[in-house]
Formats: C-alpha cells, sequence, structure tokens
C-alpha cells in the first residue's frame, strides 16, 4: 500500500493526525527534502527506509514504490503542505494505476492556509473579496494563456502566489497591468509556520524591492489584495438583525 501524504505547511505539529499515524508505521518513507520539515521525521520508525526526493526524478521514485510493494512493504510518499497543489501526484497516481498499485491520499495544510495564520488575515472579507486565486507566476513552466497574471488580476480578488519569489519583478507589473493599484497591499510570507518564520508587509509596486531587501529569494509565499487592508463590511452570520436557520433576528 502506497499513501501519499500531505506533511502540512512547516510546523511539525501541523501534519493530521492520520498523517502522523502513517509516518510511524510506514517501512518507507520518500519525502520532499527541499520543502518539508525534516522533524517530522523523528516519527518514523527506526528501521524505517528513507529517501529524498529532492535530488530524485519521477523514475527513481517510482523505482522505491516498485520494490517496496514487491517485498510488500507500506510506503508513505511525504508531500509538503496539501499534496494535491503543486504536488506532482498525478504523474504519479497514473503511473501506480498502470501498475495496479493500491494507493491512498491524506490531505494537508497548504502554506496558503499557514500563511493567512501568520498574517493574522482573512482571505474571504465582505465586501472585499469573496474569491481566492492560487497562482504562480510564469518562468520556466508556462501557464495556460488565460490563466496569466495580467488575466487573474483583472478580477480584483484575493492572490496568492506559489512558486513566484523569484519572478517578482515582472509579477508585479503583470499584477498592475491586470488592475492592481499599485498601493494594493500585499504581503510576502517565508517559511510560513516554520520557526524561522517572517512576514513582510508591502504594496504591489514594491513587492520585488521587499524581497530584494530582506534577501527572500525562495520558500516564500506572496499575498495579493484587499483582505489585507483595514476596510471591510461586517459578516451578516453574526449579525443581530440578520436571520437565519439557526437565529431569528432581534428586533
Amino acid at each position: 500500500m502506497i499513501y501519499f501524504v500531505g506533511a502540512g505547511s512547516g510546523a511539525a505539529d501541523l501534519i493530521t493526525v492520520r498523517g502522523a499515524r502513517l509516518l510511524g508505521e510506514a517501512d518507507v518513507v520518500i519525502y520532499a527534502g527541499s520543502l518539508v520539515n525534516p522533524a517530522l521525521l523523528e516519527t518514523c520508525r527506526a528501521d524505517c527506509e528513507i529517501y529524498d526526493s529532492a535530488s530524485m526524478t519521477l523514475e527513481q521514485v517510482l523505482a522505491v514504490m516498485d520494490r517496496a510493494e514487491s517485498e510488500g512493504k507500506t510506503t508513505v510518499r511525504l508531500h509538503t503542505g496539501d499534496p494535491s497543489i503543486y504536488g506532482a501526484i498525478r504523474e504519479q497516481m497514473d503511473a501506480l494505476d498502470a501498475r495496479g498499485y493500491t494507493y491512498d491520499v491524506t490531505p494537508g495544510v497548504s502554506s496558503f492556509c499557514g500563511a493567512a495564520a501568520a498574517l493574522k488575515a482573512e482571505y474571504t472579507l465582505p465586501n472585499v473579496s469573496q474569491t481566492v486565486i492560487i497562482t504562480r507566476a510564469e518562468g520556466r513552466t508556462p501557464v495556460p494563456e488565460k490563466e496569466q497574471l495580467r488575466a487573474l488580476a483583472s478580477h480584483g480578488s484575493t492572490m496568492v502566489l506559489f512558486l513566484s519569489t523569484g519572478l517578482l519583478e515582472k509579477a508585479e507589473q503583470e499584477l498592475m497591468a491586470g488592475g492592481y493599484s499599485a498601493d494594493t497591499p500585499a504581503a510576502i510570507v517565508y517559511k510560513a509556520t516554520w520557526p524561522d518564520e517572517k512576514v513582510f508587509r508591502c504594496t504591489v509596486s514594491t513587492l520585488a524591492r521587499t524581497a530584494r531587501e530582506n534577501q527572500i529569494t525562495k520558500t516564500a509565499l506572496i499575498a495579493v489584495g484587499g483582505f489585507l487592508g483595514s476596510e471591510y463590511d461586517r459578516s451578516l452570520l453574526y449579525d443581530p438583525g440578520f436571520s437565519h436557520g439557526c437565529r431569528e433576528a432581534s428586533k
């Protein structure tokens, strides 16, 4: 059996209870060493075979899984955050389907959730933004034309950029060309929920400068939007004058 497990956003105790249990039971663990907190490996058994996939190809990862399956062992493929977001798990699952292997996916706390916690912010505020766009700037890996930052920025919603810290000069130009004003609130969250977490608040037009001045080149998320400002409407859910299925409005 093969388990894909989300390691969580960084802090070792933010892995799910199920994920921690599977990690402790595994015979083989393949973890994303460049992104996963190594403290999580302390959960593994002393006799567990541990592989760092940072320097491995897909074929090498699959070879480890093949050998474990042939020996009747349990494998945990430990991905950063939640494996469904930029986890490159589809190609692994398709390969396992072709081999007839049984596998399961355990979700994790994504770093975009960790970033909101670090910012002490709510992505969805009434009359500010009810939509969160999770995307990345175009680099060596292209993005579909309709998902260019300029096009997505036209919605003016909350936006969280993964894998974009080294592309901020172009990204901030595209964001402003798409509709965000130069003074739209923004933030760079470095290693959200890790012990060395850092938060830098800025504006869309100063993203690149902020990263450069603070020597942030990777392992950071970029958040953009009015949710980082101070203006928003009160939620109707808890408004005494608003009725819903669990409460009548007060008179």
